[in-house]
């Protein structure tokens, strides 16, 4: 997925003392549907653990970035989040 980076929270670290990321992706792009072209807008919490975590807090807010991962259902369970298991500059 390509988006930019929005906000990134401070770095935390997990009981096991893995650095932990939390942070709000925002992309937008275009696509063909139903014989029309459509703009897709969306902002979601992500979180990276580990070296990518470190890497990542190390990035401007606003730089584009092709981020590789997968979703799951946040501790609450109510909501989506994004887990960034790879990044690379667009």
């Amino acid at each position: 997925m390509k988006a930019c980076i929005a906000e990134v929270e401070p770095m935390r670290y997990t009981p096991a003392g893995l650095p932990a990321l939390n942070c709000r992706l925002e992309h937008e792009s275009q696509i063909q549907e139903a014989g029309g072209i459509r703009t897709v807008k969306m902002t979601i919490k992500a979180v990276a653990f580990g070296p990518e975590a470190e890497r990542l807090a190390k990035q401007a807010i606003g730089s584009e970035w092709d981020f590789k991962g997968f979703l799951a259902n946040a501790r609450q369970g109510k909501s989506v989040v994004f887990h960034i298991q790879d990044f690379l500059q667009v």
